[in-house]
């Protein structure tokens, strides 16, 4: 199933009308580890709990929300064993955003009001950049007329997806729990607070640009926002701020379509591929035509001179002109 065909539209303002309401669960639970980031992590600073704060965010980002979450259980952009899929999905919920069937509504939402001729603010980032963050740190869009979701049963009726999605706040005491035996309260805040504040914020902060400045290669024709990719975040986003890429392809397991667009969740995704662990990858070559979508540059633009062998973008171009 295609993400786009989870999100069902039973209204004609169903992207649009809607009151932004704030959300205590998801406002505290971000406050509260800011505050001890802030104003407590500082006192307990050590190497040892910075090395914790560094290898956990790159693991729990790459292999956890851009493998796990985005590329693998939203987009179904290759196929893996089970195990690996619950375990690059189990560190996804460990960034601390939300489960893996609340991360698949907030995903598929954005994506298919983005989508419309009208989208509302809060789905297309559209406000000031105080507004926005408070929005989407600490708040929830109520839809006068919401979508209905047909999330496919292998995720909604898995038992361990169940679980996850129930207990995923808790979570986090699974990872606390070692880090305070093996390093103290130290490896505690920043393996946990600093990291989660740090992945959420991040997160945020790049669909906010993504969505407002930056590169553009590609225009989806008839949408309510167009992406944007984010060089300065192409690295550090394990290859999720190439944005632009993936709003003109969204199945694609490829962010980073060029040579010189860094795309670290590619890198590990092609290296497990050569191991054979993982199969069926798909590519923008791999993807049906679309026919809003339009490439903003000439067929003979230098840029076609940069793509990656295994990604023919060339050919798009031409279908796509």
């Amino acid at each position: 199933m295609r993400n786009s065909d989870r999100v069902i539209s039973t209204h004609p303002d169903s992207a649009y009308k809607g009151t932004v309401v704030w959300s205590p669960i998801k406002s505290i639970w971000f406050i509260c580890n800011l505050c001890l980031a802030l104003f407590v992590a500082p006192f307990y600073f050590s190497w040892s709990a910075m090395a914790v704060f560094l290898v956990l965010t790159a693991v729990t980002l790459c292999f956890g929300h851009s493998l796990g979450m985005h590329r693998l259980l939203i987009h179904r952009s290759y196929q893996c064993p089970k195990w690996m899929e619950y375990t690059f999905v189990y560190l996804g919920v460990l960034v601390g955003m939300a489960g893996p069937v609340g991360m698949l509504k907030q995903h598929d939402l954005r994506d298919w009001a983005q989508r419309q001729n009208r989208c509302h603010d809060f789905l297309l980032h559209g406000s000031k950049i105080l507004k926005d963050g408070w929005w989407q740190l600490n708040c929830d869009l109520r839809l006068d007329h919401p979508p209905i979701f047909n999330i496919e049963s292998r995720v909604v009726g898995n038992r361990f997806y169940q679980f996850m999605e129930s207990s995923w706040l808790c979570q986090q005491l699974v990872l606390a729990i070692p880090l305070f035996w093996f390093g103290g309260l130290s490896w505690v805040l920043y393996g946990v607070s600093l990291r989660v504040v740090v992945s959420i914020g991040g997160h945020w902060l790049i669909g906010y640009f993504a969505h407002n400045h930056g590169e553009r290669t590609w225009k989806v024709e008839g949408a309510a926002v167009q992406g944007h990719n984010i060089r300065l975040a192409g690295f550090l986003s394990m290859g999720e701020a190439w944005h632009n890429n993936h709003h003109a392809f969204p199945g694609s397991a490829m962010l980073g379509l060029y040579k010189d667009e860094p795309d670290p969740g590619w890198w590990v995704l092609n290296a497990l591929s050569n191991l054979g662990v993982v199969t069926h990858i798909k590519l923008p070559e791999h993807l049906p035509r679309r026919p809003e979508l339009v490439a903003e540059f000439s067929g003979k633009d230098e840029r076609q001179k940069r793509v990656p062998e295994k990604c023919e973008i060339a050919n798009l171009i031409n279908r796509s002109g």
